[in-house]
């Protein structure tokens, strides 16, 4: 199938899709005219990548995940610790941006919206020692 077809079957754009293609991340048939050609198979891993950048993993965690996806001899534990790797990573990333927040509410509370040039917000970013990191 083409690249239209496997754009509207994946939910992917076609521009994402040869992105992927250009990372190795998959490798559809080419025709003898040089056309990409998809597989059921190609299919099913644009959905496997998709589902996964949804969930945040990065190329080089997908790269693995596909690289266990595919081996039959793969042992859970190596899928769950990536996963759980990627948790923690998530995590840290949570605590940064509710550190964000809280600075920013902090800014926004404290600034007076009123005609004056004072403003917590603009003194809080010249700053910028406000935030945790």
């Amino acid at each position: 199938m083409n690249i239209s077809t496997a754009e509207k079957l994946s939910g992917l754009s076609s521009k994402t899709i040869r992105d992927y293609e250009a990372a190795g991340l998959i490798r559809p048939q080419r025709q003898s005219n040089g056309y990409r050609d998809y597989s059921d198979a190609d299919i099913a891993t644009l959905s496997f990548i998709r589902h996964a950048r949804e969930v945040d993993f990065s190329l080089a965690q997908i790269a693995e995940l596909l690289a266990l996806r595919n081996d039959p001899l793969r042992a859970s534990a190596d899928v769950k610790s990536l996963v759980g790797e990627h948790i923690q990573r998530l995590n840290k990333k949570i605590s940064d941006l509710n550190n964000m927040k809280d600075t920013l509410e902090s800014w926004y509370n404290r600034c007076k919206g009123n005609d004056s040039p004072n403003c917590a917000i603009i003194d809080g970013l010249d700053k910028r020692g406000c935030m945790k990191s």
